[in-house]
Order: structure tokens, then sequence, then C-alpha cells
């Protein structure tokens, strides 16, 4: 198979839409036919329906622990955004790739995937693994079927690259999440007679304006370190449906929260803080006029915190192959945290282009961060040849 640049395969997998609401086969069977043209098998761990799942596949010796380059395939929703061009076909503006997924994170998959032939032509002492999950986007839950299928493995990867946008900055640590759902039931009347009725929406209203009291405590009084963009937990209310007219009392409200949250804060504990008030306070006065009238919460996302040391002997590879020194924290939260909580395996987090870009129209990651990103596989592949960081890190360096 003729080798192919991270950005032509990156054409090719922006054009596969791979929203988290639908399937990512599509994607995952290119992928598949494309290594399979290098001679590198692969695995599929699928989802309950059989309309997703993960890929994996290992280059080098398989019974010695090795580095895995991880990946979502899942983008999210373009709906409602307004974009110069269409999202699914990549476009070059002004040394930009613009492209659903281009940034979030179909860049680094490219890169790890345009690398591959290097990885076969360096006669591996370490393997080089390639994981690329599904529905990261929607609390990161996808991977941990192949981490469970990876566990029962002889030899487990000893260390792990999550390729998330980072600018190719060494990310070292991020914030635990809990995510939750919430329904208010009420009792409907005419707006009229609104005090014989319970008004779902404004107890929503209530439970809200809790939730944002917390979140200005915990930045006011919370734990706190200046390495994250963000240096302490937060609260946050991202949609909310409810009510039918103005005229009618409304009777259910649903909305969805989350809790970002820092190393040495419990986001369990958050979130029974915010049930023990829908329970004690605003619940007791719901069933005093309509003993049917409740709040249910219900956590359908729980992602783990990553925390590594900074003197750690990853990070330090990984930022020998970046060609730079530095480390940093982030808010946002990514699979990393799955590899450390299930497989115990070391991880950074470390890819092209800039968060900042991701989930927004025209999202975009720039050619020269793809090439910073091929020239940290470059890197890596002769680490794991066993050579070193060779020429093109001296290259940076310089």
């Amino acid at each position: 198979m003729h080798p192919q640049s991270s950005p032509e395969l990156l054409r090719h997998l922006v054009g596969f839409d791979t929203t988290s609401s639908g399937s990512n086969l599509a994607l995952i069977d290119f992928v598949e036919a494309y290594l399979a043209g290098l001679g590198v098998a692969s695995e599929r761990v699928y989802d309950a329906s059989g309309q997703k799942a993960n890929l994996w596949a290992t280059i080098g010796p398989a019974d010695v622990p090795g580095i895995v380059l991880s990946g979502h395939t899942d983008v999210v929703p373009v709906a409602g955004q307004e974009w110069q061009s269409d999202p699914f076909t990549l476009t070059e503006r002004g040394g930009r790739l613009h492209g659903r997924g281009a940034c979030d994170m179909k860049g680094f998959l490219a890169c790890a995937l345009a690398a591959v032939p290097d990885m076969l032509a360096a006669d591996l002492a370490r393997p080089i693994h390639l994981a690329f999950s599904y529905d990261e986007e929607v609390g990161c839950v996808g991977v941990v079927g192949l981490l469970e299928a990876l566990k029962g493995r002889a030899t487990l990867p000893q260390y792990c690259v999550v390729g998330e946008p980072t600018s190719m900055a060494v990310v070292v640590a991020h914030k635990a999440k809990r995510s939750a759902r919430v329904t208010v039931t009420g009792r409907a009347c005419h707006s009229s007679l609104a005090p014989q009725g319970v008004n779902a929406v404004e107890y929503a209203a209530l439970f809200i304006a809790r939730l944002r009291e917390i979140g200005a405590r915990l930045a006011r009084e919370g734990q706190r370190d200046e390495a994250y963009d963000v240096p302490f937990t937060t609260a946050h209310t991202g949609k909310i449906r409810g009510g039918t007219a103005l005229n009618i009392v409304p009777d259910a409200c649903q909305f969805e929260f989350e809790f970002r949250v820092m190393p040495g804060e419990d986001p369990d504990a958050l979130v029974a803080e915010i049930a023990a008030y829908a329970r004690d306070v605003l619940e007791p006065e719901m069933q005093a006029i309509a003993p049917e009238a409740g709040i249910a919460i219900e956590v359908f996302a729980a992602v783990p915190g990553i925390e590594t040391a900074p003197e750690s002997e990853l990070v330090k590879l990984a930022q020998r192959f970046a060609g730079s020194n530095g480390h940093a924290k982030v808010a946002y939260g990514t699979e990393a945290g799955r590899f450390k909580e299930i497989l115990g395996i070391e991880t950074v987090i470390c890819g092209p282009g800039r968060i900042a870009e991701a989930h927004r129209p025209d999202e975009y990651v720039e050619i020269a961060q793809l090439e910073r990103c091929d020239a940290f596989l470059a890197n890596l592949i002769e680490w794991a040849a066993g050579q070193g960081a060779g020429q093109e890190f001296r290259r940076l360096r310089a």
C-alpha cells in the first residue's frame, strides 16, 4: 500500500460522520482495511447493539510491555451550527484543515495511522498499540469494553498516550467529571390557579440556583491548583427543557448538569450534597401540595480524573518526544483516567490542535500541528525500536 500522509488520512476520517448518536463502523471498516493492507491485524470490541466498535491493533512484539496510542472515533453533532464548508469534507483554508473532528480528535488518529509504515520498518523492540474507541463524547464509555477485554492478556501495555488536542503540550492531569440528568415532576393546572399546582420549572430553577451556589463556594473555598487552566472545581448546567404553554403550570422539567472536580475533592460527595438539598428541602414543599411530585437524579457519566507525576518516566519520555520540558493540567476530561483506573497504565495526554477549536463551527487543526505530531510519533517509534530519541528530537530541540 502506498504510504499516506496524515492530512490525506485525515481527509478520509473526517469524511465519515461518526457523531456519537450514530454508528462508527464505516470508519472502523476503513481503518481495519488500511491496517490489513499494511499487514497489520486488528480486532474489534463491539457495543451491545453491534453498531459501534472499538478497534485494537498491535505493531511489534505482543509479549513485551509497550505503549498505547489512544483516540476516540466519535464526534459531537453539527446540528444548529453554521459552517463555511461541509463539516464532513476536509477543507483547507490558510494552513488550517477544517472539518468536524479534525481537531477532536481525528487529527491524532490520522497521524498514528500515517506512522504505521514507519513502525513496521523500525523492527520494534517494544510494541506500539493502537486503541480507537467510540462514545468518548458521551462520557468515555466506549473504551471501557475494550479495556475490560484487555484485562486478561498475559502482557499489558506499560504506557499510554491519549491524543486529545493539547497543542502538543504534555498534559499530566485532568479533572474527574460527574454528569447527571434531573427529572422534576410537578402537578399541572391552569396558571390562574398556580398555587394549586407544583411548578416543575420553578423547582428546577431552585435546584439549578443551588448548583450555582455550590460552584461559587468551590471556586472560593475549594481545592486549588494554578497549574490547571481552570484551577478549581466547577458546576455547570448545560441543558433544560420544560413547560408547554404560558397559561399551564408545568408538571415536568428535565435538565442536565455536571461537576468537573479537582483531585482531592470527591465528585460523588458533591452529587450527594445536591441530592440531599432536593430530598430534604425541595421535595417536602412539592409533596405538601402534590404527593406524586418529586425530583429524580440519574448520574449518566462518571469519568475518572488522572494525575501522573511530572517526574515519572513516561512524562520525561513524552517531553523528549515532543521536544519540550514543560507539562500542563487541564479541566476537560479524557479517556486517560479509564486506562489508569481499569488497567493501571501510566498515561499522559498529548495531541495536535487546540481544545478551544473543538466542538465549534468550522473546527480545524493546523497543518503545522499535524507535522509536530508526526515528529512526536517519529521520536516515539525510535524509542520503541530501542534507538532513543534520534535525529528528529535533536532537530526539534535545536
